[in-house]
């Protein structure tokens, strides 16, 4: 066999150091399966003794000689090994699900852990449906790690060698042989079956991905495929992602039977073989017949451990092009420089700083931001105005810490961005996207997002300042009206009004507004910008729009600041008073 694969090692290493972290409960578990593997064993050995030994007894009998055979202990061993294989398959199979259900909140709460550390970069590299694959799917995949994979592998490898002892205190060339021709069918099918799989399995789990995709891509798209004409062509790449699946399920499917085929042949050879070995010492006077019989039997028995490892070890090529998956998630993730956090933060209204910064997206041919330098005192405001694509969200990002600069500095409140604890950073900056995210839950569920502690009275009372209070309680079921995914269930205005409603539940120090007021007629705009102006009071407040005078304006800015292709190209108006 060839020497195994260095990459697989690297790929499952993280993920067997999180098993270990539940070794007890797996130990144990592995223990259920032997003493399961075990009492098949000792059941049908020892009830081919039995048999053999009450035959041979009654031919004794029947021939005048006088023969006694003990009943009783055999007898008890044979309910005893009964009883146990039965309540320790099902103790076994309860004790084991539900560590795997405790393994898959493990590698859950880990990858939650991974998407929450990955910058916007990082996000914006792959589709919602890749997110979703990676929780579910590769997920899933990886749960297979110990109870398809690991546990039965070793208890097998452990059975064939406990086994091959045993056979071996009556007769060592028994033991000796069919213990290493059960070796041999061992390594096969876990090695040999794996490198069968291995490439088939993976582009297996790889195309179930990009079908998951395109079929979510056609539905949500499905309007616009057909406008262009465009929906044949889209359904003859799904076509062909389903042609290269069956093609690879079809393999993989073949290459599981081979595999079941050499199972039971290995077995069967072995037992063979035992009973040849086991005739010979018989015809020697070394053992006797019951004995003889026995063997061969025992070594059937050990097919009840090969079998599952065809199929497990087939399809290893997906568990590990998961763990590659999830791996390079956690590869991807956000490095922030380690400064030191000060003994204490600034208190009250902030004030920003960013000197030299220069910003680049991923794979893009122009920075975002270039030597972007800007200071505010606490409690001012700015305006910042600029086309769409300057740069104004990509600030926002990064105030956000959403972003990291590859150059330059950014400083809060005089404390460098880095060094601000993630806690203390999301209560003290709030952000309004342009972009509204509504989850598909109650009207009151999305709007505590802003505080998750907010009374009933002191949603109503945000609702009123964004003037969706009315709305609100003429829906049936009031606060507890769900909103739809993506708050589909709202129009686009009602939508924004609801996100600002939930900003106005925050009490942050610094507050950016990304075109606070989009989807909004300008009665409703202006209306809220005069509300908005009250609660900003005291807060530091960057407001991102196109163009003052453009539509409606911000609530009242000190400064305003225009930016264009990433760079500032005004140094500042004064616009109080």
């Amino acid at each position: 066999m060839p020497p195994p694969d260095a990459s697989l090692w690297r790929a499952l290493r993280p993920w067997f150091a999180l098993l270990g972290q539940r070794r007890r409960r797996l130990i144990l578990g592995a223990l259920l399966m032997g003493l399961t593997l075990v009492s098949a064993i000792g059941l049908l050995a020892l009830s081919g003794w039995f048999i053999t030994a009450t035959a041979v007894t009654g031919l004794l009998v029947a021939a005048g000689i006088a023969a006694t055979l003990e009943v009783y202990v055999p007898g008890g061993g044979i309910r005893f090994f009964a009883v146990t294989r039965t309540v320790s398959r099902y103790v076994e199979r309860l004790y084991n699900h539900d560590t795997v259900l405790r393994l898959l909140a493990d590698l859950r709460s880990r990858l939650f852990a991974v998407l929450a550390g990955l910058d916007a970069h990082a996000l914006s590299r792959r589709r919602a449906s890749d997110w979703l694959n990676r929780l579910t799917a590769d997920i899933d995949t990886l749960d297979s790690l110990y109870l398809r994979l690991l546990a039965p592998a070793l208890v097998a490898l452990l059975a064939i060698l406990g086994l091959a002892g045993f056979l071996a205190l009556w007769s060592p060339r028994v033991g000796a042989a069919t213990g290493t021709l059960l070796l041999l069918g061992w390594l096969w099918l876990t090695a040999g079956q794996a490198r069968l799989g291995m490439a088939a399995s993976r582009r297996q789990v790889d195309d179930l991905e990009r079908l998951r995709g395109r079929l979510i891509e056609q539905v949500q798209g499905l309007a616009e495929l057909e406008a262009y004409g465009s929906l044949a062509d889209h359904r003859a790449r799904l076509a062909a992602i389903e042609v290269r699946l069956y093609r690879d399920q079809r393999r993989l499917g073949e290459r599981v039977a081979l595999g079941n085929a050499l199972a039971s042949l290995m077995v069967g050879l072995a037992m063979l073989l035992a009973l040849w070995l086991a005739a010979e010492a018989w015809s020697a006077g070394l053992l006797s017949g019951p004995l003889t019989v026995m063997m061969p039997l025992a070594v059937l028995a050990i097919s009840e451990a090969l079998a599952p490892l065809p199929a497990a070890f087939t399809w290893l090529g997906a568990t590990r092009g998961a763990a590659e998956r999830l791996n390079a998630l956690e590869a991807q993730q956000g490095r922030v420089a380690t400064v030191e956090a000060p003994a204490r933060l600034p208190v009250g209204a902030l004030s920003v700083a960013l000197t030299d910064v220069t910003l680049t997206h991923a794979d893009a041919l122009v920075p975002a931001l270039a030597e972007v330098g800007l200071a505010l005192r606490p409690g001012e405001r700015l305006a910042l105005c600029g086309a769409s694509g300057a740069g104004k969200s990509s600030l926002a990002s990064l105030l956000t810490r959403q972003l990291s600069p590859e150059a330059g500095e950014v400083r809060l409140g005089g404390v460098a961005l880095e060094a601000w604890p993630a806690g203390a950073l999301s209560s003290r900056v709030a952000l309004l996207t342009q972009q509204t995210d509504l989850f598909d839950d109650t009207l009151a569920a999305n709007l505590r997002l802003g505080d998750p502690g907010a009374g009933e009275a002191r949603l109503w009372r945000v609702l009123a300042m964004v003037e969706l209070a009315d709305w609100a309680a003429a829906l049936p079921q009031g606060l507890d009206t769900r909103v739809g995914e993506g708050g589909r269930r709202l129009s686009g205005g009602q939508a924004r009004r609801v996100a600002l409603a939930r900003l106005l539940l925050r009490e942050p120090d610094l507050v950016v507004l990304d075109e606070p007021f989009a989807g909004l007629d300008a009665g409703t705009a202006a209306r809220l910008a005069t509300r908005l102006d009250a609660w900003l009071a005291g807060r530091t407040v960057i407001t991102l729009v196109h163009q003052l005078g453009e539509a409606v304006d911000p609530p009242a800015i000190d400064y305003c600041l225009t930016l264009r292709d990433g760079r500032l190209c005004t140094t500042g108006q004064d616009v109080s008073g």
